[in-house]
């Protein structure tokens, strides 16, 4: 049979289907999950293009490699419901608002996290169709380096999807440097920022970004290069397998933590855990450990969204036992997923001697955290009913034809009260969830600016102390409690919920924050005082 395919740039290319037990002489792994599975007549050149392959390779060589698509058009061609809800845009979100303007989520945002990147631009998330664009122009990230072709294109989800480059433009093709070349920008960006904006690079990656001889990418590549190879945003192989339809995952983070560190898939719960396990799958290159992917044994969107709405490691950083910046992107613990909550996060960072950054006034090592969705939803009660992200970002659509499907266009709740909370709370109007939902994030909120009021405070006494001549010892205690007080403060302002996963800790956290810096306030008030009366 012959079929015609969109391919990228959309040429029409007739598609010759080839016999898959010629590829499963060599891929026997893909067999065992390819070979009565729901895709199982899906054949295998719908998603490579083999023909130079199947002439050149045998049992012992490679052969020319086969051209694999990546682009998630390769999926909607059966499944176009869930391709047309995911390039929606959402036009009500706020685009490009930065947490710290005086009615976002953090106004002192700037002031707390002086001395990184991400005081340069953190902005509120918006329609995950731009997820890859939104990283490539965000100040912090190349300098600038990367803009729009023009401001028409900052709506165009479909062209965002369909390839980044085809709405964005490079100031200088002809560089690689990471350099700026616009001021008030950073140059932030490395290759494992990536990792959660995209897997285009899925078969030239080592397992946790390794360098290896058959890898194009690592986690030292240059950052620039990169991003050039980089064309799609959130893949639909990320959390279903291609051969099998089965769910799964890719994050090699997330794997390390759940499977090689035996840390499990849910580690407050080893019950659930137990229920919802993962397999990790290893596939070879020349014979060695290549990558690996994560099966799950059960359809959990928790877990599939746990591999980017996480708190992990990024970047280079300080070891905590020299008090050095020398922690390169050479070393794991710049791909690393604590899998921790937050209070049980300082113990976890350190046990890998790990801080993401030194204040710029205070001085203390602090950590920057990553959007925890995931590790803030455990243990809440919406969690413990089993309750799953998709359950209320990623409602269930009946069509025309009565057929019904996922919206994979991830919402807010707001906008399907009827598929979302009333499903559960069918005693409550929509006004009333919405003013339920209100309450808790204002509540919150309201925890929020009172945490950094005072983490302020505690900021703006360290010169005064200094010049008082406070002990270094004295210095350090604070320091420690400013990293507590900046923790138990910065979770909830990475994490995109404004408090509503997990209304308790929130509340235990951020009134702990409140707690450190007042303590750090009058330990330091104590000291400067006797130092006045012993003048």
């Amino acid at each position: 049979m012959t079929t015609a395919h969109a391919m990228p740039g959309g040429d029409k290319q007739p598609l010759k289907p080839v016999d898959p037990l010629e590829c499963y002489d060599c891929h026997a792994q893909i067999e065992d999950m390819h070979s009565g599975s729901k895709h199982a007549t899906v054949n295998c050149v719908h998603c490579h293009d083999a023909s130079k392959h199947i002439e050149t390779a045998s049992m012992r060589r490679m052969g020319e490699r086969p051209v694999t698509r990546t682009d998630l058009e390769a999926c909607a061609t059966c499944h176009t419901a869930q391709f047309n809800s995911f390039v929606e845009v959402r036009h009500e979100s706020h685009p490009r608002v930065e947490k710290a303007t005086p009615t976002s989520r953090s106004p002192m945002f700037d002031k707390l996290i002086a001395g990184h990147g991400f005081a340069f631009e953190h902005a509120e998330p918006r329609s995950h169709a731009f997820m890859l664009v939104d990283h490539f122009v965000v100040d912090r990230a190349y300098g600038g380096r990367f803009q729009w072709n023009d401001w028409t294109k900052v709506t165009d989800g479909m062209g965002s999807v369909q390839g980044a480059w085809t709405v964005l433009k490079d100031a200088d093709p002809e560089s690689s440097d990471q350099r700026k070349f616009l001021s008030q920008t950073a140059t932030a960006a490395n290759p494992v920022c990536l990792n959660c904006k995209t897997q285009d690079h899925i078969l030239d990656w080592a397992y946790m970004g390794d360098e290896h001889d058959a890898a194009k990418w690592s986690r030292t590549s240059q950052v620039v290069d990169f991003a050039r190879d980089l064309d799609h945003p959130l893949n639909c192989f990320m959390c279903h397998d291609p051969h099998s339809a089965a769910p799964r995952v890719v994050r090699d983070g997330l794997i390390n933590a759940v499977v090689d560190r035996e840390l499990g898939t849910y580690p407050h719960d080893p019950a659930k855990s137990k229920m919802l396990s993962m397999e990790k799958v290893t596939f070879q290159r020349g014979g060695e450990d290549f990558r690996s992917i994560g099966l799950l044994s059960t359809a959990d969107s928790n877990l599939m969204c746990a591999q980017c709405h996480v708190e992990y490691n990024c970047n280079p950083g300080f070891d905590t036992s020299t008090g050095e910046k020398s922690v390169g992107m050479d070393d794991r613990r710049s791909n690393h997923f604590f899998w921790s909550n937050v209070f049980d996060y300082k113990e976890a960072a350190q046990e890998i001697n790990f801080a993401d950054f030194k204040h710029a006034t205070t001085g203390a090592l602090l950590p920057k955290l990553q959007h925890p969705e995931m590790e803030t939803f455990w243990g809440s009660k919406h969690e413990r009913a089993g309750v799953a992200c998709a359950d209320c970002h990623m409602g269930k659509v009946e069509l025309e034809d009565g057929k019904v499907y996922t919206s994979h266009a991830q919402r807010t709740p707001r906008d399907m009260m009827g598929r979302a909370c009333l499903r559960c709370h069918d005693y409550w109007t929509e006004d009333q969830a919405n003013h339920a939902i209100d309450y808790i994030k204002n509540y919150t909120h309201g925890k929020i600016v009172k945490s950094e009021y005072w983490l302020a405070q505690l900021i703006d006494l360290f010169p005064v102390a200094k010049r008082a001549g406070v002990s270094e010892d004295v210095l350090n205690q604070a320091r420690e409690l400013h990293y507590d007080a900046h923790l138990y403060w910065e979770w909830w302002t990475a994490e995109n919920s404004v408090g509503f996963h997990n209304p308790d800790d929130a509340r235990k956290s951020l009134t702990l924050s409140i707690d450190k810096s007042k303590e750090a306030i009058k330990l330091l008030n104590d000291a400067i005082d006797a130092q006045v009366a012993s003048r």
